[in-house]
C-alpha cells in the first residue's frame, strides 16, 4: 500500500512541477519576445551560455522512508482479548514521541513464519514425548498448508536444524517426531551427521541464547510474515557463547516474537521463570509454564489464540535518521482505562544503518 501512495504522491508532485514550468513559459514567454527584433532575440541566445538553475529552485520530494509495522494484541483484566478496536483508539509512540499511523488493521491472513525450538538436554529428556505430541497438534491446529511455513530446531550444546522451513504440516510433525534425547558420548562426533548452524561442540550442555540468535540472524531475518520462535525449554543456559540480551536485540533486528514455554524436570533441574519471561516481554510474546501434560496442552492454545488475535500497525517514523539505534516503542490504548489492559508487542527496533 505504501509503495502504491508513494508513486501517487511523487506522480502528483512531478505533474504539478511540470505544468507550472509550461504554464510560466506560456505566461511570459511570448510578451518578452514580441518587445525585440526575432532575430536579434535568437543571435543573443546563441551567444550567452545556459545558467544553471538555483538550487533553491529545485523542488525537494521526500522518497522512500521505511515503514515501521508492529503486531500487538490486547487483553483486559479477565485475559479476553479485544477485536473492536479502531485505529483512533490507539496511539503509537517512538521514544516517547506520538506517530502518525499509515495503515491499522486486525491481521487475520498475513503469513506466519514460525521457528520451533526444542531443547534436547538432559532436563528435558522424561518431557519430550508429550512435548512431542502437544507440538504436533499444535502445528496441525494453526499452520495453513501452503501458506504459513515452519522449521523445527533442536539444540543442547549445539543447534541442529531437523526441518527446514516448510509449509507442508506432516514434514513438520515428522521433524518432531524424529527428535530424541541421546545422551552425550564422551567425544563429541558428528560423522556424516548434519553439523550444527553455530559451529564448536558443546554436547551435553544447553545453550540456548545461541540457539536464538542463529536462528533469527540466519534463518528469519530475510523472510516475510509474522516471524515467531516457539522456544521450549527450562530456560537454564549453561555454555552459550552470546548473552541473554545479545539474543533478545537479535531477535528485535529480525522482528522476531519470541513465545517461551517454560518446560523440564523441575524437581531435578528447576526452570529459570524470569529469563524466559524477559525474552517473551522484550519481543511482544508470551511465557507460560505448564506444570503437566494439560497444561502443556493449554499452553500451546494459548499461543495459538495469542496468534489470531493481533493488531498490525504501521507508521513512517518522524526521526528518519539511519543511524542504526535503538527505538523504543510503546502502544497505548487511549479510549479504555489502561491498568485494565494487557498489551502485547515488541519493545522496540533498530532503526537501518547509513
Amino acid at each position: 500500500m505504501k509503495a502504491t501512495i508513494k508513486s501517487r504522491v511523487l506522480g502528483c508532485a512531478i505533474a504539478a512541477t511540470v505544468a507550472a514550468a509550461i504554464a510560466h513559459t506560456f505566461a511570459t514567454g511570448p510578451r518578452v519576445i514580441a518587445q525585440k527584433d526575432k532575430k536579434q532575440e535568437q543571435k543573443k541566445s546563441q551567444q550567452q551560455k545556459p545558467q544553471q538553475p538555483q538550487k533553491e529552485d529545485v523542488p525537494t520530494i521526500k522518497v522512500g522512508t521505511q515503514l515501521v509495522n508492529v503486531l500487538f494484541s490486547v487483553q483486559d483484566k479477565q485475559n479476553r482479548y479485544l477485536n473492536d478496536l479502531k485505529q483512533e483508539d490507539v496511539q503509537i509512540l517512538e521514544n516517547g514521541q506520538p506517530q502518525d499511523i499509515f495503515t491499522f488493521k486486525r491481521e487475520l491472513d498475513l503469513p506466519l513464519t514460525m521457528a520451533i525450538l526444542v531443547d534436547v538436554s538432559g532436563s528435558e529428556e522424561f518431557m519430550l514425548p508429550q512435548l512431542k505430541e502437544s507440538g504436533s497438534r499444535f502445528v496441525e491446529s494453526v499452520v495453513r498448508a501452503g501458506k504459513d511455513t515452519v522449521a523445527v530446531l533442536k539444540f543442547e550444546g549445539e543447534a541442529t536444524v531437523m526441518q527446514e522451513l516448510t509449509s507442508n504440516p506432516k514434514r513438520v510433525r515428522k521433524a518432531l517426531e524424529d527428535i530424541a534425547y541421546i545422551a552425550p558420548p564422551p567425544v563429541s562426533v558428528y560423522g556424516g551427521a548434519t553439523p550444527p548452524i553455530n559451529g564448536g561442540s558443546r554436547q551435553g550442555s544447553t545453550a540456548i541464547w545461541d540457539a536464538i540468535v542463529a536462528t533469527a540472524a540466519d534463518m528469519l531475518a530475510k523472510e516475510p510474515g509474522r516471524k515467531t520462535i516457539i522456544l521450549l525449554t527450562d530456560g537454564e543456559d549453561t555454555s552459550s557463547r552470546m548473552k541473554l540480551d545479545e539474543a533478545i536485540n537479535e531477535a528485535l533486528r529480525a522482528e522476531v516474537v519470541i513465545y517461551t514455554i517454560g518446560i523440564g524436570d523441575s524437581g531435578r533441574f528447576g526452570i529459570n521463570e524470569g529469563v524466559l519471561k524477559k525474552l517473551a516481554d522484550a519481543t511482544g510474546g508470551r511465557a507460560v509454564f505448564p506444570k503437566n501434560n494439560r497444561d502443556l496442552d493449554h499452553a500451546f492454545a494459548l499461543l495459538e489464540q495469542d496468534l489470531r488475535q493481533q493488531y498490525l500497525l504501521a507508521y513512517e517514523p518522524k526521526n528518519d535518521a539511519t543511524d542504526g539505534g535503538f527505538r523504543k516503542l510503546e502502544i497505548r490504548v487511549v479510549t479504555r482505562n489502561a491498568k485494565d489492559l494487557k498489551i502485547r508487542h515488541r519493545r522496540g527496533y533498530y532503526a537501518p544503518q547509513g
